[in-house]
């Protein structure tokens, strides 16, 4: 498995760019909402470490990972000044086949709204075997796939201003 020899939080290979210039909106899940606020914990202090103002990023809450999609159409639709959407959530595996269901559409939704608005929209959505794994990857031994998320916004923001 790549992160157990990677920490997620690690961006000492990459440049980063200034995000001074650039509206981030960032829609997280309230479903297993301890691993899904460390998500937005780390996406919002990475964020605004990385100079995005903090009155340049839009926050909101959605009931599950599924409703995601759905929250970054809206707000591609409603804030069009918006440079990038992050979409954080956590899917844990379960007993039956609703895992993959909800995984799939998440990450086919994320992806299809990006392509429609020609807009980044970033998939920070934990979909693990069990709640330990959930938390490795929210702050734990493994960093915060929401600093990665956050990080991954402003790249791509960068990308869609300068190519």
């Amino acid at each position: 498995m790549a992160t157990q020899l990677k920490n997620l939080s690690d961006f000492s290979h990459t440049t980063v760019p200034d995000g001074n210039a650039y509206k981030i909106a960032i829609a997280v899940a309230e479903w297993n909402a301890d691993v899904t606020g460390n998500l937005y914990t780390g996406a919002l202090e990475t964020l605004i470490k990385h100079g995005v103002l903090p009155e340049n990023i839009i926050s909101v809450a959605v009931p599950g990972s599924f409703e995601l999609t759905g929250a970054a159409d809206i707000l591609l639709k409603k804030h069009t000044e918006l440079d990038a959407v992050i979409c954080l959530g956590c899917v844990i595996q379960g007993d039956t086949r609703h895992f993959d269901f909800i995984c799939d559409a998440v990450a086919q939704g994320i992806t299809q709204v990006g392509v429609k608005y020609s807009k980044p929209v970033i998939f920070g959505v934990l979909t693990t075997n069990d709640l330990q794994q959930a938390i490795d990857r929210s702050g734990g031994k493994h960093g915060n796939k929401g600093d990665e998320a956050a990080i991954t916004a402003i790249k791509m923001a960068h990308l869609l201003a300068t190519a």
